[in-house]
């Protein structure tokens, strides 16, 4: 193919998915129409946080004093750093930086600070934590997982990350993760609650004025928070709030991987939901015109937001922050953050000042000799919850099997269906065989019918090379293997690779990349099926690579395959969850798949049938 046909086939799978997202968009925009009271929203809230908590595998149990290791303390001008680590689980630690107003008054508010997608983490919070303790507030920057002395995957020859930066970090954690039906995210939310944990068992905090602040990544975290602990009593989201009628379309698209939860736009929901779940607390939603998360859907969710929060009588407790400038330049809005706490937190209405701090020394903030923590990762906790899901996960076939097939890698096609449309391309005669470029639908693949006429068995190619089928005398159907990885999308990490961020856009509307190719395999056979020059009770399904696991879970759907082969394939998803790393799997990833089946369970289903791995 071309390059500009392999763009173009990636475009025509992103509006097709982005087609599927609008529709569940817009049956969430007419429900949310339809809410006219407070108890309505109420209702709303509650199902919202239940399913969410669903989505993301749910929230670890825990309960009791957090544990604390102490790192010292520095001092500066009207304010103390305290640098300590947390336990967010057994073994589990947080690094965090604590600043505390000089003096010992208090009891004060508390803010947590979760901070973007940086690789300093905690540490690029400073101007906003001496500006916060300055202002008689006490405010904890910690590090989220995969950033500051918090590295997943720690490389301890080179002091950094095996996996590049803190986004693929982060992707490389959820993929696991998902595997089992939990999400990366349940384990930051987690981090953030225990941190309320702890700044709640503080005798200077005043537990009852917690506020939730952060900026990106850490806006994510926030919105997160915030809807789902009651404890947060104002919360401010920065670079964050948009709609995804908006960002879908946009040459951002679907970003990190906590920020792209399975099912969640399937489900109905926007990124509103996350601040009307709020209401009708103090909010504050802060958005730049210029932003990677389009403004356009700032204004779309803050409008819609308002009028929730006018169901309550709290129209006031809903504010837009807005200024010039790209992702994540909010400093010129400080004073107006600094003021939505004091306000809210401290319930003054003196104005707060706000002065831009510039971290001169950011080892003076590091808690750790090594500028590493020791300790579990989520590697290891889910490689635990895993064993403990798959000794649970009873044995299914049959249709039982079929249906989860379908359900988890979203799988529509049916076999037996009309032939799909074929528009043949081009057409060359050859020795002993014909060669004909065809377009499936909007598949690319090569179709092969060796000479004389008559029916003669076939092999359908997914993946690998034609050339060893040729002198067979089958009829060889080869497809692309649809999307072609290409496009404008980034590389959140080379062990990601291209698939990832196209993969969690499917995530997000029920669909997977395997099953999307699952579908095309179906059709395929419909196509072969169909052709008199093809024998029905010979044909054989060929797999490459991660195609393999699509011949497989096509076969069990469609008994028409007689023979199965894989090559080169992925020997089992668990496979992936027993070991830490792994390249390019993001293409085979079915969210909650190991709840219900693995690989020997796909070839016990088509045995009798031949499978070749």
């Amino acid at each position: 193919m071309l390059a500009a046909d392999v763009d173009a086939a990636r475009e025509q799978l992103i509006r097709y998915l982005n087609g599927i997202a609008n529709t569940h968009l817009a049956q969430r925009k007419a429900a949310v129409a339809k809410l006219q009271s407070r108890s309505a929203v109420e209702q709303r809230q509650a199902a919202f946080r239940a399913k969410v908590t669903e989505l993301i595998g749910g929230l670890p149990a825990h309960s009791g004093p957090v544990a604390v290791k102490e790192f010292g303390s520095i001092d500066g001008d009207g304010f103390k750093v305290l640098k300590i680590a947390y336990e967010s689980l057994p073994n589990f630690w947080v690094t965090a930086n604590v600043y505390v107003p000089d003096g010992f008054g208090g009891p004060y508010p508390a803010v947590i600070i979760a901070p973007g997608h940086g690789a300093a983490g905690k540490t690029e919070d400073w101007s906003w934590g001496v500006n916060f303790a300055r202002n008689g507030i006490v405010a904890m920057a910690y590090d989220p997982l995969g950033q500051g002395e918090r590295l997943q995957y720690w490389d301890a020859a080179k002091k950094g990350s095996l996996v590049g930066n803190p986004t693929g970090e982060h992707g490389e954690a959820n993929i696991q993760a998902m595997l089992i039906g939990d999400n990366v995210a349940r384990y930051m939310i987690n981090d953030a609650m225990r941190g309320l944990d702890y700044l709640a068992g503080r005798k200077n905090v005043n537990a009852d004025r917690l506020g939730a602040f952060g900026c990106s990544g850490g806006g994510t975290a926030t919105a997160y928070l915030a809807a789902l602990d009651p404890r947060v009593k104002a919360a401010a989201t920065a670079c964050y709030i948009t709609s995804f009628g908006e960002l879908l379309p946009s040459p951002t698209g679907v970003q990190d991987a906590e920020q792209t939860i399975p099912h969640f736009i399937e489900n109905n929901y926007d990124l509103a939901d996350w601040v009307e779940a709020f209401a009708p607390k103090p909010y504050a939603i802060i958005s730049t015109t210029e932003d990677m998360f389009p403004f356009a859907g700032a204004k779309q969710s803050y409008e819609e937001a308002k009028r929730i929060y006018s169901l309550f009588g709290a129209e006031d407790k809903l504010q837009w922050f807005t200024g010039p400038g790209g992702h994540g330049a909010i400093g010129p809005m400080g004073p107006k953050i600094i003021r939505f706490f004091t306000k809210n937190l401290k319930m003054s209405d003196i104005e707060p000042d706000f002065t831009p701090m510039k971290l001169e020394d950011r080892d003076s903030l590091r808690c750790t000799p090594t500028g590493h923590i020791d300790g579990e990762t989520v590697y290891s906790l889910n490689k635990k919850r895993a064993d403990e899901v798959i000794a649970k996960r009873p044995r299914i076939g049959g249709k039982e099997l079929e249906a989860a097939i379908r359900g988890l890698a979203g799988i529509t096609a049916v076999p037996g269906g009309a032939a799909p449309r074929v528009e043949v391309k081009g057409s060359v005669q050859k020795d002993g065989y014909r060669l004909e470029t065809i377009l499936m639908d909007t598949v690319p693949g090569i179709l092969i019918v060796p000479d004389p006429a008559g029916a003669k068995p076939a092999v359908l190619v997914l993946g690998g090379v034609v050339e060893p089928f040729l002198s067979q005398g089958r009829v060889v159907l080869a497809l692309a293997s649809r999307p072609t990885p290409a496009g404008t999308e980034s590389i959140k990490s080379p062990y990601l690779g291209a698939f990832n961020l196209l993969s969690l856009r499917a995530f997000t509307v029920g669909k997977t990349i395997l099953g999307l190719r699952v579908d095309d395999a179906i059709h395929a056979m419909d196509l072969l099926c169909a052709r008199k020059d093809v024998d029905r009770s010979r044909i054989t399904v060929h797999g490459a690579g991660a195609m393999g696991m699509v011949a497989l879970h096509a076969a069990v759907l469609d008994s028409r395959i007689g023979r199965v082969e894989e090559e080169n394939g992925l020997g089992s998803y668990r496979a992936i969850v027993d070991e830490p790393l792994h390249r390019g799997v993001s293409e085979v990833v079915i969210p909650g798949v190991l709840r219900k089946y693995d690989t020997e369970d796909l070839v016990r289903a088509i045995l009798p049938r031949v499978v070749v791995r």
